[in-house]
């Protein structure tokens, strides 16, 4: 079971709930796949039990061809929303931090395809790792966080929230008026361009800003 828990040790008073994932916000990457520029966001989920710590060494699936890192700002949700404004989704953010997104390329690959939904390729046992959250009290500057990802001493992914298609305030707004948000729900916003493939072995490095940085490894 993956527990909630701040960089700086404070406790987390909730249990993980839902992951809720924004697809293609990052027109850089939406290319990169040969997908097309959406014009609302693309939101879909993943399950408690895909949660795993990102500053411990993770294992991957080998029996199911691909399996590709996505960085992405990751978002603690420490109130209720719930048909929200823009500037309540941001006020109600209290941590900020780095999840992967992985993903069954392959898999993906053949279920959109056959028009069919992505879940068995994102939301596996295993499939997002995250670190801890920084505390914050709200979002007010949430135009320019920049994250970045180094595989094996080398920048594979740098992202910068001023680039994505929707803002944080709007996809919170869109989310809310669709289901409700509650504490202890994490919601990821969308990965910059520079994903690829992860094997056995790699060494990762994530950083958010300066003022948050952790290392793991692909069991």
């Amino acid at each position: 079971m993956y527990y909630l828990k701040f960089e700086n040790g404070d406790k987390c008073p909730w249990t993980l709930g839902k992951i809720l994932c924004v697809g293609r916000n990052y027109a850089a990457h939406a290319k990169e796949l040969n997908n097309p520029i959406p014009s609302a966001p693309i939101v879909f989920l993943k399950p408690s039990t895909s949660a795993v710590p990102l500053d411990q060494p993770f294992s991957i699936p080998n029996n199911q061809g691909e399996v590709h890192h996505e960085l992405e700002l990751a978002l603690l949700i420490g109130q209720p929303l719930s048909n929200c404004d823009e500037e309540t989704g941001r006020n109600a953010v209290v941590g900020i931090g780095l999840a992967l997104d992985l993903t069954l390329r392959d898999v993906q690959n053949r279920l959109k395809e056959k028009g069919h939904p992505w879940e068995v390729a994102k939301a596996f046992d295993g499939a997002c790792p995250m670190t801890p959250f920084k505390p914050v009290q709200g979002l007010p500057d949430h135009h320019d966080l920049m994250f970045t990802l180094e595989r094996n001493g080398k920048v594979q992914q740098h992202g910068r929230t001023g680039d994505m298609i929707f803002n944080i305030g709007q996809l919170l707004s869109y989310m809310s008026k669709h289901f409700t948000l509650n504490p202890g729900d994490v919601v990821l916003t969308g990965t910059p361009a520079g994903v690829g493939p992860l094997v056995s072995g790699d060494q990762l490095k994530v950083r958010l800003n300066d003022s948050l940085e952790y290392q793991s490894q692909v069991l």
